[in-house]
């Protein structure tokens, strides 16, 4: 993620190699450069500008240590991407908390207007404001959490699709349990697939290994509008 959009790359390399005058402190000229940054990174460059060699290791920091102790040679299982449960769990409670302030924010704002309809009671707007709250959070949670734990099983390829569908699925079930009328159901299911998939479009498209550059310009070009 951060080799394509190029706040890792060369120039980040040799700018942090100098600032810490990295040479004064290690008695090696090899700099072990992660797997997925490859796209980044000019090896040549790097040598160059500060003579240390680069080294492509592991996909994984956690097999460093092997790496180094198999002399610098991947295995296969090193050189493997994954993108499993555990890997897609991850990535869901980083990105829930980290888009939870927003819906905490959205849903109290449109709330909070639902205390203005001239018919509304307490009670009412009460009703009204929680039923907004449930619906946003709906959205959020089939954008951030249900997209991709269910990745394997949703249809389609891109995200935005994918969060599209979740996020229909989330909207039906919001309409049906709140018991929302026609145009009400209708209104609640294009909103929460429409966040839905937006979220699960910039959350993860960027920051998995199931996309590409350019598969991520063509899908935000298509689903965005």
């Amino acid at each position: 993620c951060a080799a394509g959009k190029g706040t890792f790359g060369t120039d980040e390399i040799v700018k942090k190699i100098k600032e810490t005058s990295l040479a004064s402190h290690v008695n090696t000229r090899e700099l072990i450069v992660p797997q997925l940054g490859a796209p980044g990174v000019a090896a040549h460059a790097v040598k160059k500008q500060t003579g240390f060699k680069v080294v492509y290791g592991p996909v994984r920091a956690m097999d460093i240590k092997a790496f180094i102790a198999n002399g610098k040679e991947a295995t296969d299982e090193m050189r493997q991407v994954r993108f499993d449960f555990r890997d897609r769990l991850a990535l869901v409670v980083i990105e829930f908390v980290r888009t939870l302030k927003y819906l905490l924010v959205a849903g109290l704002v449109i709330a909070a207007i639902s205390f203005f309809f001239p018919e509304a009671t307490m009670d009412a707007s009460i009703f009204r404001g929680m039923t907004i709250l449930v619906g946003i959070f709906s959205a959020f949670f089939a954008g951030t959490v249900l997209t991709p734990l269910l990745l394997p099983w949703l249809p389609g390829r891109s995200f935005s699709f994918k969060g599209l569908i979740a996020g229909a699925a989330a909207g039906l079930g919001f309409a049906f349990l709140s018991a929302q009328p026609i145009a009400g159901a209708i209104a609640w299911i294009l909103l929460i697939s429409s966040v839905s998939s937006f979220l699960a479009m910039v959350n993860f498209t960027g920051a998995s290994t199931y996309t590409n550059l350019s598969g991520t310009i063509k899908e935000m070009t298509i689903y965005i509008p």
